[in-house]
């Protein structure tokens, strides 16, 4: 009697083990599955981090940007980084969503700022006046009303389609200045506080269309506030005659500080 029972539960032992081994290797199998895209324009390809890629040519591609740092971390099998600098929405549709599939788990993506007219925003701020610059963030502010939307939706469909399994998380963009901070000259308060207005309404408009397709959006702007330009820790790069194309982009802190720890929470 007492050798029957010390068998059932030796058994018992035996297949719980078993079940929690078959448990731990399914989920090594399910782990080792997971495909990651990384898709979007300068913000997610990592300009103004630095160590480019050089085989990513004019996409500006680099180990510091979030997707690949969090695919460093995170072990994907498969990790497809199509993000290029400039890249607007219809760049996006064209030339980055290949690698996207049934299997694919994980998409992250920025994408509009270049739609509305970021650089020649900040182009005409930079160089004309007051009156000028706001001006010109109004007419991108309208455009972000009436024609960003439908960009986006197409951009969020064609995601959906290809990768209707996937976890899709929208980024927005940070505020450029801190207001009233520690810049002596440059551009005027008020260039400033339409700028990161400017900011705030696509980033606005940006979450209302990944809510209604169903993706998940996640704001910088917390991440970001204490280290925009005109702060003592600043994790954006201000204007820069000498390398113009990095200017108002995240620094290498700015996406493994800023853009990453959001990202993760929201993976």
């Amino acid at each position: 009697m007492r050798l029957s029972r010390f068998a059932a539960l030796t058994s018992s032992l035996l297949l719980a083990a078993g079940a929690a081994l078959l448990g731990a290797g399914q989920a090594s199998a399910a782990q080792a599955d997971f495909g990651y895209v990384a898709l979007g324009d300068s913000y997610s390809s990592g300009v103004g981090s630095g160590n480019y890629d050089s085989s990513s040519g004019d996409c500006k591609r680099t180990s510091r940007a979030y997707p690949a740092l969090w695919a460093a971390s995170h072990a994907p099998q498969t990790f497809a980084f199509t993000a290029c600098s400039g890249a607007r929405t219809g760049d996006v549709l064209a030339n980055q969503l290949a690698p996207l599939n049934t299997g694919t788990d994980l998409v992250s993506l920025t994408v509009g700022g270049n739609d509305a007219g970021f650089s020649d925003v900040m182009q005409t701020c930079v160089l004309q006046s007051e009156a000028t610059c706001i001006t010109r963030v109004d007419q991108a502010r309208a455009y972000v009303d009436s024609t960003l939307p439908g960009k986006l939706d197409q951009v969020y469909s064609a995601i959906d389609s290809r990768a209707p399994n996937a976890h899709v998380v929208v980024l927005g963009y940070p505020r450029f200045y801190k207001l009233n901070g520690s810049c002596l000259a440059g551009l005027s308060e008020g260039k400033r506080a339409a700028i990161d207005g400017a900011s705030d309404y696509l980033n606005a408009a940006l979450a209302k269309r990944a809510a209604n397709h169903g993706f998940s959006f996640a704001s910088v702007t917390s991440a970001f506030t204490g280290h925009e330009i005109c702060t003592s820790s600043e994790w954006l790069h201000s204007l820069n005659w000498a390398n113009i194309g990095e200017s108002y982009h995240p620094t290498a802190t700015g996406q493994s500080s800023g853009y990453l720890p959001v990202f993760t929470s929201a993976a």
